[in-house]
């Protein structure tokens, strides 16, 4: 990345948010961008009067035709990607119970699959060039599951999974995988969040009082703008992390979650070491 004059960004989920500030960012830098959105026309301000550096191409990251076009068209116009920024995905909300399939395997064939395609059709020409960044869009729902999102955690911690390992399989190849695990930001995420409709009394006053509140944006602290700055600062650096969080919040609850799981750890040592073979137990610190 630090090599490239003009690095080349493709970025899936530009219409709004995170995407939509990325582009600007990267455009900004005087560098060179493939907009992707469902509806390109959507996209199409954000592109114009750049069209030497920038181009905006229709993507539904669950049609592997559209993933081809897009990537091929790509390789045409700049010979090159630098940067892969999965984006592209929307939430759920519901409890476990009042969860409907249809429209959890739907999120998850954008939050997950969708993103693994881009993913495996986009490799080649990184392993190709021997360098570049995938930048994999996950949340701190990714991190901790929560009353009334649930799915949406569970396809945000595959994502990590699926991360992690890509990380191992590619630093060897030159290629960085970065997570980023943003908190609550003044986007239009939760406008697009699927609400389930099959609905239970017996959730409305835990669950379902949470879910009212992560509609309201106006009091969330994050600033997408920044959150662009950041993710651009983090893919840049000399030495960039594999995971960068996002906002405050998102700080406060992973910490949280790390000292949760090492009290649980700590104090269940002993018979977490039990369950070893006698000959193979390691003793207890």
């Amino acid at each position: 990345m630090a090599e490239q004059q003009s690095p080349v960004w493709f970025i899936t989920g530009c219409s709004s948010g995170f995407g939509r500030e990325l582009v600007k960012g990267v455009l900004d830098k005087g560098w060179r961008v493939v907009a992707t959105a469902r509806d390109s026309c959507k996209i199409a301000d954000l592109v114009a009067g750049s069209s030497d550096r920038a181009v905006a191409l229709p993507l539904d990251v669950t049609k592997p035709e559209q993933i081809e076009a897009a990537v091929a068209e790509a390789k045409r116009r700049f010979g090159r990607i630098d940067v892969l920024v999965n984006n592209a995905g929307y939430g759920y909300a519901s409890t476990i119970e009042e969860g409907e399939d249809a429209q959890v395997r739907a999120m998850f064939d954008t939050n997950v699959f969708g993103l693994a395609a881009v993913v495996r059709k986009v490799l080649p020409i990184l392993r190709a060039q021997g360098s570049g960044t995938i930048v994999n869009l996950s949340s701190q729902a990714g991190l901790f599951g929560n009353p009334g999102t649930g799915y949406y955690a569970a396809s945000k911690f595959a994502v990590e999974g699926l991360s992690d390992a890509l990380a191992k399989e590619l630093e060897p190849l030159g290629i960085h995988v970065l997570l980023v695990e943003p908190g609550p930001f003044r986007t239009s995420f939760t406008g697009s969040t699927v609400r389930a409709d099959n609905l239970i009394a017996d959730y409305e006053q835990t669950a379902g009082a949470r879910i009212k509140r992560l509609r309201e944006t106006a009091n969330r602290p994050g600033d997408p703008v920044r959150a662009a700055a950041a993710i651009i600062t983090a893919v840049t650096a000399e030495a960039p992390p594999l995971r960068l969080l996002l906002g405050a919040n998102a700080l406060r609850d992973a910490r949280a979650k790390i000292n949760l799981m090492a009290r649980d750890f700590d104090a269940w040592e002993q018979v977490t070491l039990e369950a070893d073979y006698p000959e193979f137990r390691a003793p207890a610190k």
